[in-house]
């Protein structure tokens, strides 16, 4: 069980060597083909006052700007894709609905895994909503690179935070072709209740359980009553046992910030220090 096909997000000539970088790396470990893709917004109309007549001028100045932008990008991940002798196709999609675009949601629909970059001011800022929100109709398992990541490397361990929801799960078994391939796997909690199949203390046991059966080294970690934040709890379980790769549900009202534990703040992927892996 592997990747297959990779949905790599490319928004910005200052993302695009990263998140190819990371493409590639996965797809030579998975034997994947990777699709690059572009929205190129078409450009709004501004008017001049005080009769509000659309300024053509102007107009056309942002679209030649965004329609350059796209042929950057276009050019970078090609060129990057044939040096590496990469499995690979672009798309791209003039859309005044940017990555809303039924087409680049349909592409999406169809990948493995969803490939995109935090970027500088982290993915929560107002200037990524409209990325934020296709990646949350995406339907597909999202990893997301935390902007201080700029080359690619192993990833050997990882942390799944586990609350027994259905997103955790969803996205503990989209991370199973990583999970398979790591050296270490550790199901974390925090301030787990009670349940009809287990305590608190030993929650995500049966999960554990089920990864072994696929052969997984996995542990079972609970931080119980610790007063902490869950975010802050998570941050310093990645800091302390030098995490590679976290993975965890995202679910709420099509904000990332509201998710996991029901009510992680969005500092968490704001201040990402790991690849992360998001299923909803």
């Amino acid at each position: 069980m592997g990747y297959r096909t990779l949905l790599a997000i490319l928004d910005t000539p200052k993302t695009t060597r990263q998140v190819t970088d990371f493409a590639v790396a996965l797809a030579n470990q998975f034997q994947a083909h990777v699709i690059g893709a572009h929205a190129e917004a078409i450009a709004m109309v501004p008017l001049v006052a005080p009769m509000e007549i659309p300024d053509p001028a102007t107009v056309q100045a942002l679209q030649d700007m965004a329609h350059q932008e796209t042929e950057t990008v276009e050019t970078m991940f090609r060129e990057i894709g044939e040096r590496e002798g990469l499995s690979h196709e672009w798309r791209s999609f003039v859309t005044s609905s940017g990555f809303n675009s039924a087409a680049l949601i349909d592409s999406a629909r169809s990948a493995d895994l969803v490939i995109a970059a935090q970027g500088d001011s982290g993915l929560l800022s107002d200037s990524r909503s409209e990325l934020e929100s296709f990646l949350f109709e995406s339907g597909r398992p999202v990893l997301l690179i935390p902007h201080i990541l700029k080359e690619p490397k192993p990833i050997r361990r990882v942390l799944v935070a586990w609350n027994g929801s259905r997103e955790a799960a969803r996205a503990t078994f989209d991370a199973l072709p990583f999970l398979k391939a790591a050296e270490a796997v550790e199901i974390f909690t925090v301030d787990a209740a009670d349940t009809a199949l287990q305590t608190g203390a030993i929650a995500g046991a049966e999960i554990a359980a089920a990864l072994a059966r696929h052969g997984i080294k996995v542990t079972l970690t609970a931080s119980e009553k610790s007063g902490l934040d869950p975010a802050m709890a998570i941050e310093n379980r990645l800091s302390d046992s030098s995490i590679d790769l976290l993975v965890m549900g995202a679910y709420g009202n099509k904000r990332w910030w509201e998710m996991l534990f029901g009510g992680v703040t969005r500092t968490l992927l704001d201040s990402m220090t790991a690849l992360t892996l998001l299923s909803r």
